[in-house]
C-alpha cells in the first residue's frame, strides 16, 4: 500500500479532528451516542461546506473491523436464549420493508415527480451498494438516489438515539465493565476478526468485513476465550472513525444537488422512522425486550452505524446484527423484483404512447 501524500494525510487529520470535536461537543451536551452522532453531523456539515474531508479505503476497512470487534465483544451472554422471540420481530421486519418501499416510493414519485426507477431505488431501506450498482445500469438518476439514501443513513444515525431519549420507554444504562482486553488479547482478537472478515468478503456476503469480524469476536466470547470488554479509549476511537465515515459520504455532492433531493429525502426518512416506530411499538407488546433494542433492529440504517449505536446505548448487538443481516437478505430478492416490475411498466407505457 503506497504511503499517503502529505496533503491527504493532513486532510485525514482534519477530518478526524472535526469528527472528534463534534463528538466531544455532543457528549458535553449530554446527547446519547454523542461521539458517533456528533461526529457524523460535524463531518457532514464540513463536507457540504467544501472542507477537504477524506477517509481512505484502508481506514474504512479498519473501521469495519473495529465495529465488528466491538459488536462481538458487546454480545450479551444470554443472547441465544432470546432466539425464541426473534420470529415475531423478523415477521414485523418483513412487513415493515414492504410498507416503507411502497409508501415512500409512491410519495417520491407522485409528490416530487421522480421517475419510478429513481423513486423506488431511493426508497429501499439499505443495501446501498446493490442499489447503486443497479442505478449504474441506467435505472433511475444515480445522483439523486445516492443523496436521498445518504440523507436516510445520516438522519437515522441522529434520530434513533434522540428518539431513545425522548420517547416514553425504558432506558438501559451501558453496563460498566470491570475488566478490559489486554493489548495481546486485542491483537489476537483483531487477527481473527480480519481473517474472518476477509473470508466473508470473498464469499460476497453483504457488509462482509463487519459481519466477519463480529462473527469471530462473538464466537470467541461465547466460546469462553475471553470475557473482558473493549478498552474505553478504543471504543471512543471507533465511534469517532464511524462518525467520520458516515459524514464523508457527502463528499462530492454539491449544495445545489443536495437541496434538490433533500426535501424528498427528509420526508422519506421521517416516514421511515414513523413506520419503524409503529412497528416497534407493536412488537414491544409481544416480546420482553427494550424498546430501543427492537427499534435499532428494525431501523434501516447502515449496519455499522446501527451496530455502533447499539454498543453506545447498551443493547444486545447480536439481535441488532441478525435483523440487519436478514433485512439485507430480503432486499437482495426484493430489489431485483421491483426493478423488473418498473422495467415492465416502462415498456407498457412506451407501447401505449407508441400506439
Amino acid at each position: 500500500m503506497p504511503l499517503p501524500s502529505p496533503k491527504i494525510f493532513l486532510d485525514l487529520l482534519l477530518t478526524l479532528a472535526i469528527s472528534a470535536a463534534g463528538g466531544g461537543l455532543a457528549m458535553l451536551l449530554g446527547l446519547p451516542a454523542g461521539w458517533l452522532m456528533g461526529g457524523a453531523l460535524a463531518v457532514t456539515i464540513a463536507a457540504m461546506a467544501g472542507v477537504p474531508v477524506v477517509l481512505p479505503d484502508w481506514l474504512r476497512t479498519v473501521v469495519f473491523v473495529l465495529i465488528g470487534m466491538s459488536m462481538g465483544a458487546s454480545v450479551a451472554p444470554d443472547s441465544l436464549s432470546l432466539l425464541a422471540s426473534w420470529p415475531i420481530s423478523l415477521a414485523a421486519l418483513a412487513i415493515e420493508l414492504v410498507i416503507i418501499v411502497a409508501t415512500t416510493g409512491w410519495m417520491l414519485s407522485r409528490v416530487f415527480g421522480l421517475d419510478a426507477g429513481t423513486a423506488y431505488l431511493s426508497s429501499f431501506p439499505g443495501h446501498l451498494s446493490f442499489v447503486m450498482g443497479i442505478a449504474a445500469t441506467g435505472v433511475g438518476n444515480a445522483r439523486q438516489i445516492v443523496i436521498i439514501q445518504v440523507i436516510r443513513i445520516l438522519m437515522l444515525t441522529i434520530a434513533v438515539p434522540i428518539g431513545a431519549t425522548f420517547l416514553p420507554i425504558d432506558h438501559f444504562e451501558v453496563a460498566a465493565a470491570n475488566a478490559f482486553l489486554s493489548p495481546l488479547q486485542l491483537v489476537l482478537l483483531a487477527t481473527g476478526c480480519v481473517a474472518m472478515g476477509w473470508i466473508f468478503d470473498r464469499l460476497k456476503i453483504p457488509a462482509g468485513m463487519v459481519l466477519g469480524a463480529m462473527a469471530a469476536a462473538t464466537a470467541a466470547k461465547l466460546g469462553g476465550l475471553y470475557s473482558e470488554a473493549m478498552p474505553t479509549p478504543l471504543v471512543i476511537i471507533t465511534f469517532v472513525l464511524t462518525g467520520a465515515m458516515i459524514g464523508a459520504r457527502f463528499v462530492g455532492i454539491t449544495r445545489k444537488e443536495f437541496m434538490a433531493a433533500a426535501k424528498g429525502g427528509l420526508i422519506a426518512t421521517a416516514m421511515t422512522v414513523g413506520i419503524v416506530t409503529l412497528m416497534t411499538l407493536g412488537v414491544a407488546q409481544l416480546v420482553d425486550m427494550p424498546f430501543g433494542q427492537i427499534w435499532l433492529g428494525l431501523s434501516p440504517g447502515a449496519l455499522e452505524g446501527m451496530g455502533a449505536l447499539g454498543i453506545a446505548l447498551g443493547y444486545d448487538t447480536a439481535f441488532i446484527a441478525a435483523h440487519h443481516v436478514i433485512r439485507l437478505l430480503m432486499l437482495s430478492f426484493a430489489i431485483p423484483a421491483v426493478v423488473v416490475i418498473i422495467r415492465w411498466q416502462e415498456r407498457r407505457s412506451a407501447q401505449r404512447r407508441h400506439n
